[in-house]
């Protein structure tokens, strides 16, 4: 599978985001308006905040692998980096759909977090 213009696109966009999710878990967690909106309530932040550092993590992995893929894709490695980035962001894609499936309440954090790399895992079924 080879990536074109559009899927590279948007797996930079899911990698950014990701970054930043990676920011709001690890970094800023402990913000009221941050873990509010994990629906962490705050007597229960200390047992929580553990797993959503790691869990942020996890999310700066995954962005890693996006972008890095796509800069292996403009730097002479095509198809290792389209591999990479498209991995990426299938990882992204099945931890949105079981965040929706877990949780109804978070269906829209798992739509913003699942369609950008749906539109770049599609975007590359159309390269060719």
């Amino acid at each position: 599978m080879s990536m074109n213009v559009v899927a590279q696109v948007f797996a930079v966009l899911a990698g950014l985001l990701h970054v930043l999710i990676f920011t709001m878990e690890s970094v800023l967690f402990r913000r009221p308006q941050v873990h509010g909106r994990f629906r962490v309530k705050p007597q229960d932040l200390a047992a929580v905040q553990p797993w959503a550092f790691n869990q942020g993590f996890y999310n700066l992995f995954l962005a890693l692998g996006a972008l890095g893929g796509v800069v292996a894709v403009h730097t002479g490695h095509a198809a290792v980096g389209a591999a990479v980035a498209l991995f990426g962001c299938a990882s992204m894609l099945g931890a949105a759909v079981v965040l929706a499936a877990t949780d109804r309440r978070m269906a829209r954090a798992a739509a913003i977090q699942g369609v950008t790399p749906l539109a770049a895992l599609v975007a590359a079924l159309f390269a060719g």
